[in-house]
C-alpha cells in the first residue's frame, strides 16, 4: 500500500495534476464524486476525507451523516477527457464510518465482504462482462444515429468514432478491452471487457459507464445504459462471464470430465439457478429492466443452463480444446444499469451457496427454449425469471441468501426504494393505455 501511495504522489507531481476526484457509488449504482486539490492528497490517502453521507441515496440519516471517503491508491488514473490544461485524476473510494470501520451501506464493501467469504473457501472470482449500450441523437428521445445491425461493418461516423475513442480511453485508464462491435438493434453497441478479479471489474464497469457517457457527450450524442429504450428490438444486457480460481488453478475446469466441467462448476451453476429469481431485483433493478426480460428478443427469461445455447440463463461457452483450462460460465440475466458491486456480490453468494451445500445440477436444457410454450417448459421443470420489478422484489424479500449477501442496511434500502419505484410506475397512465383504450372504452 505504501508503494502505491508513493506512486500516486510521484505521478501527481510529475504530471502536474491539479485536482483529484474521489469516486464512489450510492446504493443504486450512480457515481458520486467530489474533488480535492493535490495539497490535500497526502491527508486523503492517510486518513480519508470527511463528507456528508445523509445526502447520498441509501447511506445514512442526518443524525449519523459523517462519512469518510478513503481513496484506494490502486485505482488512481488520469482522466484524459478532462484535458491537459489542468490535469485531473481520479481514485475510487471505500466508504467508512468516522471510527474507520467499513460502512455497511457502501456497495464496494458489500462486494468485498462476499469476496472475502469466497477467499475463506479458497476461491477468487474473475468476471468479464459484455457491455451493451445505445447511442442516440439526443437525450430527449431515442432517435437512432444508424440503422445497421449485428456485426455490420458500415455504421455512422459518430458511432464508429465513439467505440474507438472509448476503447482508447479505457486502455489509457488501465481497463483492458477484448473486442467491440455493433449489436443487433439500431444504434446499439457492445464492448467486451477483458476478465479481471471481481472487485477490479466492478470498478471497471463504473469507469466504463462514465467514459462512455462523457465521450458520447463530447461527440454530440447521448449514450444510455437503459435496458430497453426501444420497443420491438433487442434490449441491452450485461452478459457476465465468470471463473472461479483456487490459487492459479481454474476450479471450473476438469480435464477428466467428459464435458470439461468440474464438480465445483456444477454446484456453482446449481446455486445460481436456485437463487436466480431472488437475485434478479439486484441484477435487473429497474422497472424498465423487465421490458428487456421478455420472450422474443434473445433475453434469458428461463431458469436453466446449457452449453452452446443462448436461450438459457446460464451458458457454458464451448472452449477450444487447447483452452480447457479457461472453462467458464456465462450468467446472462444482468443488464448494464445495475450496481455492479451488488450484482457481483449476489452472484458470487448464490454460486458459493451451491458449492457449500453441494447442490445437484439439473440436466442441461437441450431445446431452444424460446420455441417451447409454457406447458412444455413446465413439463421440463424450467421456471421463468420474474416478469416485473414488483414480482422480483417479492422474490428478493423472501431470500435469506440475498439478505445476508447484501447486509441488513443495503437489503432494507433496496426493498424500500424499489417498492416505491413500482408504486410510482403502477400509478402512471402510459401511451400504450391511451392508444389502446381511450377511443375504445
Amino acid at each position: 500500500m505504501t508503494s502505491q501511495r508513493e506512486h500516486v504522489l510521484q505521478t501527481v507531481t510529475e504530471r502536474g495534476v491539479r485536482f483529484v476526484r474521489l469516486w464512489f457509488t450510492d446504493v443504486q449504482g450512480f457515481l458520486k464524486s467530489f474533488a480535492i486539490t493535490t495539497a490535500e492528497l497526502e491527508v486523503a490517502l492517510a486518513e480519508g476525507m470527511m463528507f456528508d453521507g445523509s445526502v447520498v441515496q441509501g447511506y445514512s440519516r442526518v443524525q449519523e451523516s459523517d462519512m469518510l471517503a478513503v481513496p484506494d491508491p490502486s485505482t488512481f488514473e488520469l482522466l484524459a477527457w478532462v484535458g491537459d490544461e489542468a490535469p485531473v485524476a481520479r481514485m475510487i473510494c471505500d466508504i467508512c464510518l468516522p471510527s474507520g470501520e467499513p460502512f455497511p451501506g457502501d456497495p464496494r464493501y458489500v462486494l468485498r465482504r462476499n469476496l472475502e467469504r469466497a477467499r475463506r473457501l479458497g476461491f477468487t472470482l474473475q468476471a468479464g462482462p459484455e457491455m451493451e449500450f445505445f447511442a442516440f441523437a439526443s437525450a430527449d428521445r431515442p432517435e437512432p444515429v444508424d440503422r445497421v445491425g449485428y456485426f455490420d461493418h458500415s455504421s455512422s461516423a459518430v458511432a464508429s468514432s465513439l467505440r474507438r475513442r472509448i476503447i482508447l480511453e479505457l486502455e489509457a485508464m488501465g481497463t483492458a478491452v477484448e473486442y467491440s462491435h455493433h449489436e443487433v438493434a439500431p444504434s446499439q453497441h457492445e464492448i467486451d471487457l477483458r476478465p479481471a478479479e471481481a472487485l477490479v471489474m466492478a470498478d471497471s464497469i463504473i469507469t466504463f459507464r462514465t467514459v462512455v457517457k462523457e465521450l458520447a457527450r463530447a461527440l454530440g450524442v447521448h449514450a444510455t445504459f437503459m435496458p430497453k429504450p426501444l420497443a420491438g428490438v433487442n434490449g441491452s444486457g450485461m452478459h457476465t462471464h465468470l471463473w472461479l480460481y483456487e490459487g492459479d488453478t481454474n476450479a471450473f475446469a476438469d480435464r477428466n470430465a467428459p464435458d470439461g466441467l468440474s464438480s465445483v462448476a456444477r454446484h456453482f451453476i446449481a446455486g445460481l439457478l436456485e437463487h436466480a429469481r431472488a437475485i434478479t431485483a439486484v441484477t435487473n433493478p429497474w422497472v424498465n429492466s423487465y421490458k428487456r426480460l421478455v420472450p422474443g428478443y434473445e433475453a434469458p427469461v428461463h431458469v436453466c443452463w446449457a452449453r452452446n445455447n443462448r436461450s438459457a440463463l446460464v451458458r457454458v461457452p464451448a472452449p477450444a480444446r487447447a483452452s480447457l483450462d479457461r472453462v467458464g460460465i456465462e450468467y446472462r440475466a444482468p443488464d448494464p444499469s445495475c450496481n455492479p458491486y451488488l450484482a457481483l456480490a449476489v452472484i458470487v453468494a448464490a454460486g458459493l451457496d451451491g458449492i457449500e451445500r453441494g447442490l445437484a445440477l439439473a440436466p442441461e436444457a437441450q431445446d431452444n427454449l424460446w420455441s417451447l410454450d409454457d406447458e412444455e417448459r413446465r413439463a421440463l421443470g424450467i421456471a421463468s425469471l420474474p416478469t416485473s420489478l414488483d414480482e422480483a422484489i417479492d422474490e428478493l424479500e423472501g431470500s435469506e441468501l440475498a439478505a445476508e449477501a447484501l447486509g441488513e442496511h443495503v437489503f432494507a434500502y433496496v426493498l424500500a426504494n424499489k417498492r416505491e419505484e413500482w408504486r410510482e410506475y403502477a400509478a402512471q397512465v402510459t401511451q400504450f393505455e391511451l392508444d389502446r383504450y381511450l377511443d375504445l372504452l
